[in-house]
């Protein structure tokens, strides 16, 4: 099939990648000069495991393609994926403007029908204002033709998105034309060889499903990271919980890990816009608030300790931090905790030396300007002489480091572990000063 995806971010590039990789002819529209030209040159724009490899070998077979030209783009694919940027707006809301630009450009160059599919996060409605930009963009050029919207929300978690993208769990499918349902159901068949999960629904109950879903996630990690506060005081240990209730198939083990909350591109502004959204139609979502309230808390929870350990003034202290990406596997910093942690140190006077396996240049850009934070080549690098090792982001290679190690390059054997890596016994047994996240004895 002849498939166009307008955005080469995370979900228009592994989208278009995948799409490309079971045989589709995919052109990739962005106006971005820079990331076609670092496209077409062979690289890619954004850190994601296995896709750069995908990219290459599509884009050489002839089945991959990347242009800036609008016109040619929208002629190419009968079915035509948004995937495009919907950040916050000041009110908490969906920014719709770059979707409905899309869409209005759709229209202003289409000459068959087309299917086009939002495939970003957008709020209930957003289906029907796309339709209504390119019914106005056709009146513009005095035609009136037919075209399907579909809704086709995407579920890729970043650091795995092409497994996710390639062997799905569910695809859902929000539309009101079999049309368009027969044209998206023969899209994602490879993708279905062994079961159908395609799931065929109105548009509005599609669009609602994402939020829906990244909202119960978000809810679990502020549940575990609320309950964690709670094990400290009394005594419990969080991990332990963490097994206990997870045993329960009802509940499960997935997101009820206590950290130093959550960030990325979609939680913190999916929960915004879903309360934004229930405000509109009247109805508070209190426990949305609530998960909003715990986790901006907790972006400052090894704040909290270190500022315990050695007051208020840090002024003359040094901290190694491990991890600045706000999850593995990415070099995404949007609203990564790491940042939130780096700014509280430095203002209360300390220094930072900073380590990431793969975020650093991305990390460098979105601090820039930041006074006291030195971004180090290692994890020995940020190490050195340091008051104390603050790990942030739980990379594998974090794991299992080399504890002597650690221990004869900082100047007192201290760690605050913001995700849990360790066993609070055995850091004490190596003689480690070890603070974790609602851990009894750490």
């Amino acid at each position: 099939m002849k498939v166009t995806v307008v955005g080469t971010g995370y979900v228009g590039l592994v989208t278009g990648a995948c799409l490309s990789e079971m045989g589709n002819h995919v052109v990739c529209l962005d106006v971005d000069e820079r990331k076609i030209r670092i496209l077409n040159e062979g690289g890619i724009p954004i850190h994601e495991p296995g896709l750069e490899e995908i990219v290459r070998r599509n884009a050489a077979a002839g089945r991959l393609q990347f242009t800036t030209d609008v016109e040619t783009a929208v002629a190419h694919g009968t079915v035509q994926f948004i995937g495009v940027g919907t950040p916050p707006d000041e009110d908490g809301s969906a920014d719709l403007q770059y979707v409905l630009a899309a869409a209005r450009n759709i229209g202003r160059h289409m000459t068959d029908y087309k299917v086009i599919v939002d495939k970003s996060t957008v709020p209930v409605g957003t289906a029907a204002k796309v339709r209504d930009a390119v019914r106005q963009a056709l009146a513009e050029r005095g035609l009136e033709m037919d075209f399907s919207v579909v809704s086709n929300p995407e579920f890729l978690k970043e650091g795995a998105a092409v497994e996710d993208c390639m062997r799905p769990d569910r695809i859902v499918v929000g539309a009101d034309d079999e049309r368009a349902v027969l044209l998206m159901r023969a899209l994602y068949t490879p993708f279905m060889r062994n079961h159908d999960r395609l799931l065929v629904m109105d548009l509005p109950s599609a669009e609602f499903t994402k939020y829906a879903a990244n909202a119960m996630l978000a809810t679990r990690i502020s549940f575990m990271n609320e309950l964690s506060r709670l094990a400290e005081k009394v005594g419990a240990d969080i991990e332990s919980v963490r097994k206990g209730i997870g045993s329960d198939p009802r509940i499960g083990t997935h997101f009820l890990y206590a950290g130093t909350g959550y960030g990325g591109s979609c939680f913190p502004k999916d929960v915004k816009a879903l309360i934004h959204t229930g405000r509109e139609n009247g109805v508070r979502l209190e426990v949305l608030e609530a998960v909003e309230s715990v986790n901006d808390r907790q972006k400052l929870v090894l704040v909290d300790k270190i500022v315990a350990r050695y007051g208020e003034d840090l002024a003359g202290r040094t901290f190694a931090l491990w991890g600045l990406a706000f999850k593995p596997n990415t070099d995404d910093m949007r609203e990564a905790p790491s940042r939130v942690v780096v700014e509280a140190l430095l203002a209360r006077g300390a220094r930072v030396r900073a380590y990431d396996p793969v975020a650093m240049d991305e990390a460098r850009r979105v601090m820039e300007g930041l006074q006291g934070v030195d971004f180090v080549a290692s994890q020995a690098e940020a190490l050195a002489g340091a008051d104390a090792l603050v790990v942030v982001t739980e990379w594998k290679e974090f794991r299992n480091p080399d504890f002597d190690g650690i221990k004869a390059a900082l100047k007192q054997p201290v760690i605050f572990d913001g995700r849990n890596l360790y066993d609070p016994a055995y850091m004490k047994s190596l003689g480690f000063e070890y603070r974790a996240i609602g851990r009894a004895g750490a």
